[in-house]
């Protein structure tokens, strides 16, 4: 599967493509985990697409940057999802004190910001989402990285119509 590459115009748009990859990853209700990067400058959306996953798989409330915390958990009935933000992580190792590998179980959704910060101790990604600006709006651009980030993104494309 090749990587899928979409012009964005604005936050609705960002939160709608959210729903989608929710609805991709969640597959009628097999779903069976997934690890997704989200890479980006500051403020190109990465929080805005978490939030609109988290709205497809039913939560409503506030979604913020857990930029303090690390880490924001949101519990479903058929899942976690871990929201990460590693963006003031002083030192990788951090990771480790913190029992990263815990986070990380089969059947849950680890969406993880600023990735490249904790590398070492993460594990690889199922699926990369790099979001970066163009004239107006976001170029989001998502490539498999496993068999079921591959299997992600080819539900995705059939969602969108691509």
């Amino acid at each position: 599967m090749k990587e899928l590459s979409l012009d964005l115009l604005g936050e609705e748009a960002m939160v709608d493509l959210g729903v989608e990859l929710a609805a991709s990853i969640a597959n009628g209700g097999v779903f069976s985990g997934a690890v997704i990067f989200l890479e980006g400058d500051l403020g190109m959306g990465k929080t805005t697409l978490s939030r609109g996953v988290l709205n497809g798989f039913g939560y409503q409330g506030a979604v913020k940057s857990p930029t303090y915390t690390l880490v924001e958990p949101y519990e479903f009935e058929q899942l976690t999802i871990y929201h990460f933000d590693l963006y003031r992580l002083g030192d990788p190792e951090e990771l480790e004190y913190m029992g990263i590998r815990d986070y990380f179980d089969t059947n849950d959704l680890c969406l993880v910001e600023w990735a490249e910060k904790g590398a070492m101790f993460l594990p690889k990604p199922d699926l990369v989402v790099r979001i970066g600006l163009i004239d107006g709006g976001r170029v989001v651009r998502i490539a498999g990285q496993s068999e079921q980030g591959h299997k992600i993104t080819a539900r995705l494309s059939d969602r969108l119509g691509l």
